[in-house]
C-alpha cells in the first residue's frame, strides 16, 4: 500500500474524497434535471410553437418535425422528473445526453448555414424579434455544459438523494454514497497490521552487567 508523507495511504485519501464527488454528481444530475423541466414546461402549453421552432432548423421532414415538436416537451419533463428523484438515473441521463447532442448539432448546423433563428429551447416558434441577433455561441456553450453534466451522471453513481441508491439498483448504498471508513475500521486495520508485523529473532542469551549470562542454565553444567 502506498503511503503519503502524512502517513495516510493513497486509497484512504481517495476514499475520503468520494463524498465530495458524490455531491458533484448530485449537482450535475439536478442541473440537467432543472433545465429539462423548465424547457419542457415552457413549451408544453404551446406545442404548435414548438413544432414551428423545430421546423425553423430545416433539418427534418415535415412529419418528423411535427412529431418531434409535440413529443419533445413531454419527454423533457419526464426525463427531468426522473433525474430529480434519481430513478433509472444512468439510462435517463444517457437519453438526456443524446438530446443535448442533437441540440448541439442543430444549433451548429443553423449557424454554419447562416440561418437567423432562435433555438426555441425555452419556448417560442424559433423566430427572432426585430433587431435581435442569434445567440448561437452561448447556446452551444450552454448545451455543451449540459452534455457534460449528462455524461458525468452516466459514468458515475447517481449520488445523493437518489432512489436508485435507496432501492439498491446501483449496488450497496454505502458503496454508492462514498462514505469514508469509520474510525473504528481504521483502528482495526492498524491493530491487524501491528499484529502481523514479525518480531526480530532472538540472537542468544542476554549478558548482564556483571558478565554473567541470563536465561537458561549455566553452559558449564
Amino acid at each position: 500500500m502506498v503511503q503519503l508523507a502524512s502517513g495516510t495511504s493513497v486509497s484512504e485519501r481517495l476514499q475520503t474524497a468520494k463524498p465530495a464527488l458524490s455531491w458533484v454528481t448530485t449537482a450535475a444530475r439536478l442541473v440537467l434535471a432543472g433545465v429539462l423541466i423548465v424547457a419542457g414546461a415552457m413549451k408544453i402549453g404551446a406545442p404548435a410553437l414548438s413544432v414551428q421552432a423545430v421546423r425553423a432548423y430545416q433539418l427534418l421532414p415535415d412529419g418528423l418535425a411535427t412529431a418531434f415538436g409535440y413529443g419533445l416537451p413531454v419527454l423533457e419533463i419526464i426525463l427531468g422528473l426522473l433525474l430529480v428523484v434519481g430513478l433509472l438515473t444512468r439510462p435517463v441521463a444517457a437519453v438526456g445526453g443524446v438530446l443535448m447532442a442533437m441540440f448541439i448539432v442543430g444549433i451548429a448546423s443553423a449557424w454554419a448555414r447562416g440561418l437567423r433563428i432562435d433555438c426555441g429551447c425555452f419556448g417560442g416558434d424559433g423566430s427572432l424579434a426585430a433587431g435581435q441577433d442569434p445567440n448561437y455561441f452561448w447556446e452551444l456553450l450552454r448545451d455543451i455544459g449540459l452534455f457534460a453534466c449528462a455524461a458525468w451522471t452516466v459514468i458515475k453513481p447517481p449520488g445523493r438523494l437518489a432512489l436508485d441508491s435507496a432501492l439498491g439498483l446501483t449496488g450497496p448504498p454505502e458503496a454508492e454514497d462514498g462514505d469514508p471508513p469509520s474510525e473504528g475500521l481504521h483502528e482495526a486495520r492498524a491493530e491487524a497490521a501491528s499484529e502481523a508485523r514479525p518480531e526480530g529473532p532472538s540472537v542468544g542469551p542476554s549478558v548482564g552487567p556483571s558478565g554473567s549470562r541470563s536465561g537458561g542454565e549455566d553452559v558449564r553444567r
